[in-house]
């Protein structure tokens, strides 16, 4: 199937397989009992899978959330984006990738495990224009970021790769995001008082690049890399006397800022000033030039 000339449409995406498209994301099924294959859930980090795709059916359940729906409803929540933004995504994706195809006597341990083979500078010309789209400077992203080659089920793919601090890999390129095991928070610790807290890498370069005149090391960071991580960066970030929270306005975003601000006087929400964005990022995009002066003033 190949939709490469325009965006499909909703009924296009709903016959799209999900185990396929999980496979295509990196996500492998931890074990498969009939026609129900369980992961360990995509929206959140856990030890036990209780994400569950029904094959027949051709959707999932969330028990840890309480959420479910087809692949459309999944799209939403993974990328947390509008309709549109997930319609072009996904014909991007299933334009430039085959679907992974398992059957359910083949071992689940043995298939869409991500290999990394390869670490360069960012060079592709595709991921270059990705990230001036989203209006972060190339010196920017070539400091803190890498281009990976990766495996993937026996074909060949690359993408933009932020390490953390485990040595996984967030990947992302302009039409879908994965990672690499192990999952980890990015820490930049350069012996400063305040620790600057983001969700995704991306903000992160968009912060770095509309302050890019601050001192070098005048402060620490925290890339979470999912928000389900904030437990675990807690120690480093407490060791710190201010902690500026720049996480999401999604309602998991705003949730972890509430329960932070419950923790200690040491954290401060700071996603108000782009609250009527999604994310940092979000709010760069949309504002411009004037997104550094309003950035400038809150420092």
């Amino acid at each position: 199937m190949n939709f490469s000339n325009h965006n499909m449409t909703i009924a296009q995406a709903k016959t799209l397989d999900l185990i396929n498209y999980l496979a295509v994301l990196g996500f492998k099924p931890s074990k498969i009992k009939g026609s129900d294959f369980w992961f360990l859930s995509p929206l959140r980090v856990e030890k036990t899978p209780s994400f569950k795709v029904n094959q027949k059916l051709n959707c999932w359940y969330d028990h840890g959330i309480g959420k479910g729906g087809n692949l459309i409803a999944f799209g939403l929540l993974y990328y947390n984006c509008s309709i549109s933004e997930l319609l072009q995504n996904l014909s991007h994706t299933f334009s430039l990738q085959k679907p992974i195809t398992q059957h359910a006597n083949e071992d689940p341990k043995r298939t869409y495990k991500i290999q990394i083979l390869k670490e360069e500078p960012l060079a592709s010309p595709s991921l270059l224009r990705y990230l001036e789209q989203r209006r972060i400077p190339i010196k920017i992203a070539q400091q803190f970021c890498v281009e990976i080659r990766y495996a993937l089920n026996k074909n060949t793919y690359y993408g933009i790769g932020f390490k953390n601090d485990l040595g996984g890999f967030e990947i992302r390129n302009p039409y879908f995001k994965t990672s690499s095991s192990p999952k980890g928070i990015t820490s930049f610790d350069n012996c400063s008082n305040e620790v600057v807290v983001f969700e995704g890498f991306i903000d992160f370069l968009s912060f770095k690049a509309t302050t890019k005149n601050l001192p070098e090391n005048s402060q620490d960071f925290v890339v979470l890399n999912s928000v389900s991580f904030f437990e675990r960066a807690r120690p480093f970030m407490e060791n710190h006397q201010s902690i500026r929270l720049f996480l999401d306005r999604d309602e998991t975003g705003q949730n972890y800022t509430s329960r932070a601000l419950s923790l200690s006087t040491k954290y401060t929400d700071e996603s108000k000033l782009y609250e009527h964005y999604k994310d940092l990022n979000d709010w760069s995009m949309n504002c411009g030039k004037s997104a550094k002066r309003h950035l400038g003033r809150k420092l």
